[in-house]
């Protein structure tokens, strides 16, 4: 069959021919596939920059992890592969894979699954978002951050604040649910004064950010306390586009009701991670098919990977192998 193989970290992946992969456990089935989104956590793996990045194989692996695939009677699912996804066929475990429903998209159900990862489970486990929350979403203009602002309004958010820097991208979550929008574009003394006083007419429950970096410490700042009670703010860090590491005071966590923690592979318990599967993806994917969760993709095809591996698409947009 053919893949996108990557025979050393680092490198990028070449089309070429791959061994057909063969089913090792009962509870494996072999799958064609349909679609991939190549993902940033893809790029970390393959590169070995990610901590959950697979051992050195001389031999080659197929890159990407998840995908839209049939089943050998035809049925569509979205699946998460035991091997590499982006590749003619691939094998998927059983309680690891969600039917689809008609009125979406190979495309757009490939490219909306890990961003449901990395915004509902955020949301929900780490979160516990309640109805009437104000939620402020670090990092909104990448395509997870646009997706978690739709889904935080489905879950009953009385207000999202929103921040990125791409201007345009900003105005757009204004239609997608958004309700205040900040610029990490301004200044580091306006983007603090701005959000004190939003936290101060109305508090921040939740923050989902996907920067890290000198924002969080910055919104850290604005949380910080004098000595007097304070709300309850429940901060989970997702992503880390803006730095790997912050300095954080002792006193600004002793200052503060805060409740810090983080959302990704490792941190979820296997309850959750089956409640994503039997619940919360078939959700998701219906309300795409039903056109109340948007999402943008970029299609390109299998036989192109080493020279779309690295292609920019434009900000809230991911880009989906179609094989």
């Amino acid at each position: 069959m053919k893949a996108a193989v990557i025979y050393s970290k680092g490198e990028l992946p070449i089309y070429t021919d791959f061994p057909d992969p063969e089913v090792q456990q009962e509870n494996e089935i072999l799958v064609t596939v349909k679609a991939v989104a190549l993902k940033q956590l893809d790029k970390s793996k393959a590169s070995g920059k990610h901590y959950s990045s697979e051992t050195q194989n001389e031999d080659g692996h197929i890159v990407g992890g998840d995908g839209v695939c049939l089943l050998q009677d035809g049925t569509r699912v979205y699946g998460i592969g035991v091997n590499g996804m982006l590749a003619e066929r691939a094998t998927i475990e059983k309680n690891r894979m969600v039917k689809l429903p008609a009125g979406i998209s190979d495309a757009n159900a490939a490219a909306l699954a890990n961003a449901v990862m990395g915004a509902a489970m955020g949301l929900r486990f780490k979160a516990a978002i309640q109805p009437g929350d104000i939620v402020l979403i670090n990092g909104a203009t990448g395509f997870t951050g646009r997706v978690a602002t739709q889904i935080a309004k489905h879950y009953g958010a009385k207000k999202v604040i929103v921040t990125g820097r791409n201007e345009q991208s900003l105005q757009d979550l204004l239609t997608l649910g958004a309700d205040e929008i900040i610029s990490v574009k301004q200044e580091d003394e306006a983007f603090i004064r701005q959000l004190k006083a939003i936290h101060h007419h109305e508090p921040v429950d939740v923050i989902i950010d996907y920067l890290w970096g000198h924002t969080a410490e910055m919104i850290l700042a604005v949380l910080m306390g004098k000595g007097s009670f304070t709300h309850q703010t429940r901060f989970v860090s997702v992503g880390s586009m803006a730095g790997d590491q912050i300095q954080l005071s002792a006193a600004n966590l002793r200052s503060v009701d805060l409740q810090l923690s983080g959302s990704g592979l490792g941190s979820w318990s296997r309850d959750q991670v089956g409640q994503l599967f039997a619940e919360i993806l078939p959700e998701m994917f219906q309300l795409a098919a039903d056109g109340i969760l948007r999402v943008e993709t970029v299609e390109v095809k299998l036989a192109d990977i080493t020279k779309v591996w690295d292609m920019d698409v434009r900000d809230g947009q991911r880009m989906v192998v179609m094989i």
